[in-house]
């Protein structure tokens, strides 16, 4: 189901890790700004709260339902705490910019070859 998926994060091709770490005390993750750009133009726009109010609820309840079942998080492992905004469908040859207020940004092209 679309619930499933969402919850998965199986609409995720990619990710990005940052070089610079934070410290959670000074972010706040739940209204720390995102936005998406093409062509310098915004195409999806969010902040921390659209995930389940803040992004460390999601981490939270990841890490005690893991704990119970007997696979706790380690130290280095990667977690995905969900969206900041909608997903948007790429163009092919296009190039986006993702910026999240206190975190920093990324940008990223995309190949005009499509795969046969």
């Amino acid at each position: 189901s679309i619930v499933d998926t969402v919850a998965d994060n199986a609409s995720s091709g990619l990710f990005v890790l940052g070089t610079t770490p934070r410290r959670l005390a000074d972010v706040d993750l739940r209204l720390c700004g995102m936005v998406l750009e093409h062509a310098g133009e915004p195409v999806s726009v969010g902040a921390g709260a659209a995930c389940l109010g803040n992004p460390l609820h999601a981490l939270l309840w990841l890490a005690g339902t893991l704990a119970r079942a007997g696979d706790p998080l380690r130290a280095g492992d990667v977690v995905l705490s969900g969206a900041l905004g909608p997903m948007v469908p790429v163009t092919p040859g296009a190039a986006y910019e993702a910026r999240i207020s206190g975190l920093g940004s990324v940008r990223t092209c995309f190949s005009k070859e499509t795969s046969a």
